[in-house]
Parts: C-alpha cells; structure tokens; sequence
C-alpha cells in the first residue's frame, strides 16, 4: 500500500472517522448494530460502518468537495431533522452528537409523518438517551414546533412531500438560527418544473434557496450513491 494510500484516514469529530470513501461512527451504543452495518474497532474504540448507499449525509460526507466536517453539526448542540425515516443516518449523527449515554448533551429531535417511522425511532431512541422521536408533518409547525423553544444551528431535511424547497425556507425561517447550517436533500422529480431536465431543476432550487436570502455553499450531487438526488448546503444569514 502506498503512503499516500495509508494517509486517507481523516477525524471528521471526536466521533466521525473517514477512511478513504469508507465513514465510520464512534458506537454509542456498543456491541448492538442498527441497520446490520459492521462494527469495528479501532484503537479498541468500537466505531459502526455508516453506510453511504443508505444515507443522503452520509453520501454527502463522501461526495462533498469541501471539509467534510462541514457538514456535521457540533457535539452536544440540539438540532432538528425533518424527515427522520427509519433511523439510518439519525443513529450516526447520534453517535456523534450524544454518545455514549449522552455524555455530550446533544439533542436530535427528529420529526416523521410515518408511524412505521415513527415506532423505529421510539425503538432508537430506547437505547440512545437525547433521541427525540416527533409524529409529525414537516409542514405543520404548529403542531409540534413547540419542542423547539429555541432555535438551532442545524437543520436537515428529506421529506417525501411535494413542495420540498419551500417546506425548507419556510422551516430555515422558524427555526435555524443566525449563521446556522442548513442542509436541504432533493430529489429532481420531487419537484414540479414541467419540461426542465434535471440539471434546470437543481439550478431553479438553488435560485430560490438565494432569494430566500440563503447562501448556498455547495451544491452536492449524491450520484452513485442516491441517483438525481442534490444535496444543498446552506447558510441562513443575519436578518433573512
């Protein structure tokens, strides 16, 4: 193996290790896999493969071209993430932003409108203290906006709702605070733009990401691991 080879090993966080185009995460809930990823232990560290075929953050970790750890939140912190699914990325970025325990503090509260969702989160979230599980519908603030007393410096969304882009802005609006980071994944047919190809549909979401008064930092295309999905990873600036 060459040294250049044996220098792709890369901290993202205390948590978060990529390894060439492999990412892994600090297990916070040791011997117990989620999704039947493999564990793995380095340095007598137990770390759980975080799958980027089964994860849009994950496949973005991989594919951005800026510092991935970008991307990540800060430990301890509470974020908010709309369209939690099944928990396939929400136990990463628990393993990242709680640990152990919650050792860090963090809080993930994460919303789904699909009970099915909903009863794996709960499950998650039994053995993963600052797991929040929220039944819910990303366009109804109101009725669940009230777990979110302040707002946040962290925002994902991946909602299979039509209107996803303005879901987005409106929700960057209520909740994410000054110079937080937005992330928005989109799927080219989710959205409604008849006649466009796909590439004038990602264009036409980020101009109106920018006069939403969001400034796109990257434009992340997930091809390879999730087909005409872009990830947009934004930045809400002051008085927006």
């Amino acid at each position: 193996m060459s040294k250049k080879n044996r220098s792709r090993k890369e901290d993202l966080s205390w948590a978060v290790r990529k390894d060439g185009r492999a990412l892994w995460s600090i297990n916070a809930n040791p011997r117990s896999s989620v999704y039947g990823e493999s564990l793995r232990r380095f340095s007598g560290v137990e770390y759980r493969r975080w799958d980027p075929s089964r994860s849009k953050l994950g496949a973005a970790i991989i594919r951005t071209k800026r510092n991935p750890a970008l991307l990540l939140p800060l430990a301890g912190e509470t974020i908010l993430y709309l369209g939690a699914g099944h928990g396939t990325s929400i136990s990463h970025l628990h393993d990242h932003l709680c640990g152990h325990d919650n050792h860090q503090g963090g809080r993930l509260v994460c919303v789904d409108l699909a009970p099915r969702c909903l009863r794996d989160l709960t499950h998650l979230a039994d053995s993963r203290p600052g797991l929040i599980p929220v039944l819910g519908d990303a366009r109804k603030f109101s009725a669940w906006g009230v777990l979110m007393p302040r707002k946040v410096k962290w925002l994902f969304q991946d909602v299979s709702q039509a209107g996803q882009v303005e879901i987005f802005i409106k929700a960057a609006n209520r909740f994410l605070a000054d110079d937080g980071i937005g992330l928005l994944s989109l799927k080219a047919a989710s959205e409604r733009w008849t006649g466009d190809d796909e590439a004038q549909v990602f264009a036409n979401v980020e101009i109106a990401l920018e006069q939403a008064g969001l400034t796109v930092e990257e434009s992340i295309d997930l091809a390879g691991f999730e087909d005409n999905h872009m990830l947009f990873a934004v930045r809400k600036e002051e008085n927006i």
